[in-house]
């Protein structure tokens, strides 16, 4: 049977139902049904983001109401200690761990996932991700920290690289005239996975929680199956299209936009070229800008502004009483719920309008209004504008936002689709490196500012023009990407057989196979649907929390 038909095997054994050949798709295929496959993995994993929710809660699990602190405890200690609540300190480690797991296993797996496609990856994401919370329930029931660290963090990192990379390499195939509304539609979903998967926790761990327990490991247990279940269903949707195909309509990529090229560099040359490492700064520096915002966004707001949040303009933070900071606290959790709609947001806004501008043009926006944002931040601060100041951090994290979904396309562009995957996932690391760049300049700066006396209303001025300044250099990276040179190149064959895929017979003609036309049909809307109702429940609650900001 030929490869166009979706079952070539090698010496013409029938492929295995995980793997890519059994996936090519068939003439008449809907490319729109892809997306939603991708979003039901991307809305789970997503969840990395709201793994705080559980924090507080576990930091008493033993004493219930109120911690069983134990004064001399060491993190060693913390790791394996049955008759001590754990602190929030340690419990934040699983989240580090998590991240920079993310980053080695899409580095390390990326060629693999090449090969073996993404619905393979997808069910390994799933099972690695739903079972790291099933582990981390185990952990929790046994009061074993270590036990946490390694399925919430370790196993459930690895499920976090390889779901999210998965279909970056397919949607970029299915939409080559639309590489970066395909990869903002998927990527969307991992910022919005907080937003779905934080209020669910919160309400299974008020039902679950009694005079013995919190509910955290119920609740972990429960999240951890459904989410093997979605992330199973997203894995089965994926079809990959026959090798060579393009929509009817587009015969070429190239010209159409600046480093636009229609030839592959291999994998293995892809880090040897001043491309890849300018991008990763690139990549590097903005993530780094914004994570830094995303882990202190609570505290900030609070400190910054103090009683105004509660109607007590002359109040400054440290004058607060224990009712009020609590009142604050609440708004506080309104504007991270704000925040995260619009890194929502602005990964389908950027990538889809980096369609239009190009890769390249939508960073100089990125880097060059965040610079503007971000250098103004402090002076809408001391103005006291709260819409003026939550404005601007709106702004800067829907670039957050739009510059991971935009970089997959922005690579494809560059080193072209056929290794696209497995680059991105080396490229990954600078997530990981930003993960703990950037909350570590902010908690440094904020904590040395505030032990020299400053006060806490002024103590992110100097951040923020820190932050302005990684900016201006993720500018100048930008500016400096070029086209790759042709050196770097490969030939068609050369790249299929590196691939450990067959050449084509023969090229696959535009619109040959009817795949990828039709819109929005009966199963796509229904895919659609069964995606957009978690999101839009998750979209009210932030929104219900976020106009606490203003009143």
């Amino acid at each position: 049977m030929s490869i166009a038909e979706g079952h070539y095997a090698p010496g013409g054994s029938e492929p295995g139902f995980l793997t890519r050949e059994r996936i090519i798709a068939k003439p008449g295929f809907n490319r729109w049904l892809v997306p939603p496959a991708a979003l039901a993995i991307h809305l789970c994993i997503g969840m990395s983001y709201g793994l705080s929710v559980f924090w507080l809660p576990l930091s008493r699990a033993l004493g219930i109401d109120k911690a069983v602190a134990c004064p001399d405890m060491t993190t060693f200690n913390a790791l394996f200690t049955t008759t001590c609540d754990w602190r929030v300190t340690d419990l934040l480690v699983t989240f580090t761990i998590g991240i920079v797991f993310l980053g080695l296993s899409a580095a390390v797996f990326g060629g693999w996932l090449e090969r073996a496609g993404p619905r393979k990856a997808g069910v390994v994401a799933a099972f690695c991700w739903g079972g790291g919370f099933i582990v981390g329930a185990l952990g929790v029931y046994l009061h074993q920290l270590w036990i946490i660290w390694l399925g919430m963090g370790v196993l459930g990192g690895v499920g976090l690289g390889l779901g999210y990379i998965s279909p970056v390499s397919t949607l970029i195939k299915w939409f080559p005239d639309r590489r970066g509304m395909a990869t903002g539609m998927a990527i969307m979903g991992f910022g919005g996975g907080a937003l779905i998967g934080s209020p669910l926790a919160n309400l299974l761990m008020i039902h679950f929680k009694s005079s013995t327990g919190v509910g955290v490991w119920q609740t972990l247990f429960i999240i951890g199956a459904l989410y093997i279940v979605c992330m199973l269903i997203g894995a089965f949707g994926y079809r990959v299209p026959p090798d060579g195909w393009v929509p009817e309509g587009l015969t070429s990529v190239t010209g159409r936009k600046q480093l636009v090229t229609e030839g592959n560099v291999h994998l293995v040359h892809a880090h040897r070229t001043p491309q890849f490492w300018l991008i990763w700064a690139v990549l590097c520096l903005n993530v780094s800008a914004g994570i830094g915002v995303i882990s202190m966004a609570s505290p900030m707001l609070q400190e910054i502004f103090g009683g105004k949040l509660i109607g007590a303009p002359d109040i400054g933070f440290s004058a607060l009483d224990a009712g009020q900071k609590t009142a604050i606290a609440t708004i506080a959790a309104g504007f991270v719920g704000l925040l995260s709609l619009f890194n929502i947001g602005g990964r389908f806004f950027w990538a889809s309008l980096s369609d239009k501008i190009g890769r390249k043009m939508t960073y100089f926006c990125f880097f060059g209004l965040g610079i503007i944002l971000y250098a103004s931040a402090p002076t809408f601060a001391h103005w006291g504008s709260r819409a003026l100041f939550v404005g601007a951090f709106c702004i800067i994290l829907s670039m957050y936002g739009g510059g991971f979904a935009t970089v997959p396309a922005y690579l494809a562009d560059v080193f072209g689709t056929k290794f696209v995957g497995a680059i991105h996932g080396r490229l990954l690391t600078a997530w990981s490196t930003a993960g703990v760049v950037g909350p570590l300049v902010v908690g440094y700066i904020r904590d040395a500012q505030i032990s020299a006396g400053v006060q806490r209303a002024l103590v992110y001025d100097r951040t923020m023009y820190i932050l302005a300044s990684f900016l201006i250099a993720g500018l100048i990276c930008n500016a400096l990407v070029k086209p790759v040179s042709k050196k770097w190149l490969m030939e068609e064959a050369e790249a299929e057989a590196a691939a450990g895929l067959p050449a084509p017979a023969k090229p696959i003609t535009t619109g040959s196979f009817g795949i990828g036309f039709g819109g929005l049909t009966g199963p796509s809307a229904i895919a659609w649907l069964a995606v957009s109702i978690p999101i839009a429940w998750g979209v009210w609650k932030a929104l219900d929390s976020a106009v606490k900001i203003f009143q």
